[in-house]
């Protein structure tokens, strides 16, 4: 067994053993498994079955792993995105009126269009091509829309008619549950202990029990069916093809899943020489996430802890990958988890990606004014796509009543253009 998982993942050259690994993949999923219960929830929300979501979930989680095991050799992993899901229901579903059964084909075509920029130079040129600001700049304002979401589900923002928002009466037993679990979820995260996500939900759920918001009748029948999957197994559909929202939905997740997963991937892999490989496999876990029915499958950033035990082989994320299968018999349990006690989870993770927004120039007000529209506009209008078009708008037009025109590539000026179109036809 040892020679033959040395002569798979060539151990020795990355000089590191079988027990580093294992206990680098244990890491990893300890710090990952919450989205097993958080995405399910976040795919509810557009009508997909729960439990089927979940275990789709799951499946797509362990296809995502393998990949990058057997044929990247990576110690990245992969799962369904958090900024990804939000993207699925609120923009493609909520904003652009794609049904999810649409909106999973568009993740699908999303998925041969980065497949294709893997296999290809067009990563390359498109890294070039557009700027690191607009990059960073679109992974914050996610961020604020992720956060956002996490203080809406928890219940601390509601809607108000006098200001549109307002917060919350913390004494309501789901703003209760959403702060008691955030103060146990933020120590645990800062002080970088094992599974912290997985056992501040855990927490919540218990603190949501005693306060009443738990409905535990679901346990009566601890069972898992995967008769509901036949709902998501194979269900996109293509028949929007033909409009300009499905390919305002293609284009827009493309540039979302590309531009974020090659900025992840190089931050964190400790042999960059497997990013191409990387990449790859990370196009592939998408298109097979279309196909059998999930949002789009991402780098996870809590990859970073599997790393940073010593993980550098596709060992890591085979481990990682194959811990889901007995997750997948945990389903029912995680029916009984609160949203309250899933909040603090996008919260924190919210603030994670919210840290990118030290990479935009902000003393260049060229570039700020562009990244700011995004920030803003993607949790005001609760829509990323929005949030996008506004900054890619608006960069060409910055620079070019600024005499800063040579600064602007063609494909920025192309993708203003049909971000203007998009705002156009969808106002007829």
């Amino acid at each position: 067994m040892d020679s033959r998982l040395e002569r798979w993942f060539h151990l020795q050259e990355e000089k590191t053993t079988i027990r580093t690994e294992i206990v680098a993949g244990l890491t990893t999923f300890m710090t990952v498994a919450y989205i097993i219960a958080v995405n399910g929830t976040i795919l509810s929300m557009v009508g997909m079955p729960y439990e089927a979501a979940t275990i789709v979930t799951v499946i797509c989680s362990f296809i995502g792993c393998m990949l990058m095991a057997l044929w990247a050799n990576s110690p990245l992993i992969l799962v369904p995105g958090m900024g990804d899901n939000a993207f699925f229901v609120f923009t493609l579903v909520f904003s652009l009126g794609l049904t999810w059964q649409q909106a999973l084909a568009a993740v699908f075509v999303a998925g041969l269009v980065f497949m294709v920029t893997s296999v290809t130079k067009w990563a390359d040129y498109l890294s070039r091509s557009i700027p690191k600001s607009m990059i960073h700049a679109m992974t914050a304002g996610i961020g604020f829309f992720i956060a956002f979401l996490g203080l809406k589900n928890g219940g601390l923002i509601v809607a108000n008619e006098s200001t549109f928002v307002s917060l919350a009466n913390l004494s309501e037993p789901h703003a209760l549950t959403t702060i008691l679990t955030l103060v146990i979820a933020l120590p645990l995260f800062l002080r970088n202990v094992k599974g912290n996500f997985l056992i501040a939900i855990i927490a919540g759920t218990g603190i949501g029990a005693a306060l009443g918001i738990v409905d535990f009748s679901v346990l009566r029948d601890f069972s898992i069916s995967f008769s509901g999957y036949g709902e998501l197994f194979l269900a996109l559909d293509f028949s929007a093809i033909g409009t300009f929202q499905f390919w305002t939905a293609v284009f827009s997740l493309s540039m979302v899943i590309i531009f974020q997963n090659m900025g992840t991937q190089l931050g964190m892999l400790p042999n960059k020489s497997k990013f191409r490989r990387s990449f790859q496999a990370n196009s592939l876990s998408v298109i097979s996430a279309g196909l059998l029915g999930c949002s789009p499958m991402t780098t996870a950033a809590e990859g970073a802890t599997g790393i940073a035990s010593g993980g550098r082989t596709g060992l890591t994320s085979l481990t990682a990958g194959l811990l889901f299968i007995p997750a997948l018999f945990l389903v029912p349990l995680f029916k009984v988890i609160p949203t309250s006690a899933i909040a603090p989870v996008l919260i924190i993770v919210g603030c994670l990606m919210i840290m990118s927004i030290k990479e935009v120039p902000f003393d260049d007000f060229t570039e700020a004014f562009p990244a700011y529209m995004m920030l803003a506009i993607m949790p005001l209008s609760f829509s990323i796509a929005n949030g996008i078009a506004f900054g890619f708008i608006a960069y060409p037009i910055v620079k070019w009543v600024t005499g800063r025109r040579a600064e602007v590539s063609m494909t920025m000026y192309m993708i203003a253009v049909f971000f203007l179109l998009y705002f156009i036809l969808g106002s007829i």
